[in-house]
C-alpha cells in the first residue's frame, strides 16, 4: 500500500484507510471476531490509517478498535472525532464543539482508546452556536498538550475550513465523496488543496450502493441505519441501481467489482496532487477489505474515468445522503 503525508504534518498514513463504523454494528450484525481479524488482514496489506469516532456504537467502536491496534501502536495512525453528543441509548441528539466539550471528549476518546496522544482528533460536526474560531483554539491546545497530534474537520463548509485553518493548520478534511456524491469537486476539495490540507474520503462507495449488493431494501438487517438513508429507499433505490449500470459494465470488461471501480475512481482524482485525497472505505469483512485495498493500484484510463463521470453525477442520483434532520447538521 502507498504511502502519503497528512496535511502539512511529517505524519505518514497509507493512501486507503480502514473505517471501522461498520464494526460497532451500524449497517450489520455486529461481528467481533471478524472485525478483529479484518483489521489484523488490513495490517498485513499495509493500511495503517484507521477511523473511528465516539459515537460509534456509544464509544464501543473507540474501545474495541483501542484494543486491536494497541500492539501495533508504532505504526499505526488513529483518528477519532468528537462534537456528536447522544443520550443513554446512544441516539445522536446534537452537537456541541465548545472549548469544554473538546476538552473532556478528547480525555473521553483516550480512556477508551486505551492510547497516550491522538493522531488525528476531528470535530465531527459543525457547531453552529460555537464560533469555529473558539472550538479550534481548544484543539490547538490539545496539540500544545500533547494530547493529539493533528487537527481535523468532517463536513466542514469552504468559509468553515478557511477560518478553523486562520487558528491552526487543519490536517484533514473528512467529507463524503463517491462517484453518487461528487459535491465537494466544486469548492471543498479546491479549498484543501490551496491549504495543504489532506480530504479523507468517507462512504466512498456510498455506504455500499456502490458495490451493487443491496438491490432492494429488503436484504438490510432491521437494525441498519440504512433503512432510514433516503438512497435506500425501495422508490430511489431502483432509479440509483440504473446508474450503477455503467460502473458495473466497466467492472465486468476488466474482471473487477463495481466497488474496486469505483475506488479507483476516487484514487484517481488525488494521485496528479500527490494522493492527496485518501479514502476510507468501512467494512468488518476481510473479503471486501482485500477486494477495496487492491483498488488502490488499480489505474483506470482517461476513457473510463471520462464514461464513468459521464454517466454518474448528482442529477442522477436519487434520494438525499441523510434523513432530514441529520442533514440539517452539516455545514455547508
Amino acid at each position: 500500500m502507498k504511502r502519503t503525508k497528512l496535511g502539512q504534518t511529517d505524519i505518514e498514513i497509507s493512501a486507503q484507510g480502514l473505517g471501522c463504523m461498520g464494526m460497532a454494528g451500524w449497517y450489520s450484525v455486529r461481528d467481533d471476531s471478524e472485525a478483529r481479524a479484518t483489521i489484523a488482514r488490513a495490517l498485513d496489506l499495509g493500511i495503517t490509517f484507521f477511523d473511528t469516532a465516539d459515537v460509534y456504537g456509544h464509544g464501543e467502536n473507540e474501545r474495541f478498535v483501542g484494543i486491536e491496534l494497541r500492539p501495533h501502536r508504532d505504526h499505526v495512525i488513529i483518528a477519532t472525532k468528537c462534537g456528536n453528543v447522544w443520550d443513554d441509548s446512544g441516539r445522536s441528539v446534537g452537537v456541541d464543539c465548545s472549548p469544554a466539550y473538546v476538552r473532556k471528549a478528547c480525555d473521553a476518546s483516550l480512556k477508551r482508546l486505551g492510547i497516550d496522544v491522538i493522531d488525528l482528533f476531528y470535530l465531527h460536526r459543525i457547531d453552529t452556536e460555537v464560533p469555529i474560531e473558539d472550538s479550534i483554539g481548544a484543539m490547538a491546545g490539545l496539540v500544545e498538550a500533547g494530547k493529539i497530534r493533528s487537527v481535523g474537520l468532517s463536513e466542514a463548509s469552504p468559509a468553515t475550513l478557511r477560518r478553523a485553518a486562520q487558528v491552526h493548520p487543519i490536517a484533514a478534511l473528512q467529507t463524503e465523496y463517491s462517484l453518487f456524491h461528487r459535491e465537494p469537486e466544486t469548492e471543498i476539495i479546491p479549498t484543501c488543496r490551496e491549504l495543504g490540507t489532506t480530504f479523507v474520503a468517507y462512504s466512498p462507495l456510498s455506504r455500499g450502493l456502490l458495490s451493487g449488493a443491496i438491490r432492494s431494501q429488503s436484504v438490510l438487517p432491521e437494525s441498519d441505519v440504512r433503512r432510514m438513508f433516503p438512497r435506500f429507499s425501495d422508490d430511489n433505490l431502483a432509479g440509483n441501481l440504473a446508474s450503477l449500470e455503467v460502473v458495473e459494465s466497466l467492472a465486468a470488461g476488466r474482471g473487477m467489482t463495481a466497488a474496486q471501480i469505483a475506488l479507483a475512481w476516487v484514487h484517481a482524482n488525488g494521485q496528479n496532487n500527490g494522493d492527496d485525497i485518501v479514502p476510507i472505505p468501512g467494512t468488518q469483512r476481510r473479503s471486501y477489505l482485500e477486494q477495496n485495498a487492491s483498488a488502490a493500484d488499480l489505474a483506470l484510463t482517461r476513457q473510463e474515468i471520462d464514461a464513468l463521470e459521464g454517466a454518474v453525477d448528482s442529477a442522477t442520483i436519487a434520494g438525499e445522503r441523510y434523513p432530514e434532520h441529520m442533514m440539517s447538521r452539516l455545514n455547508r
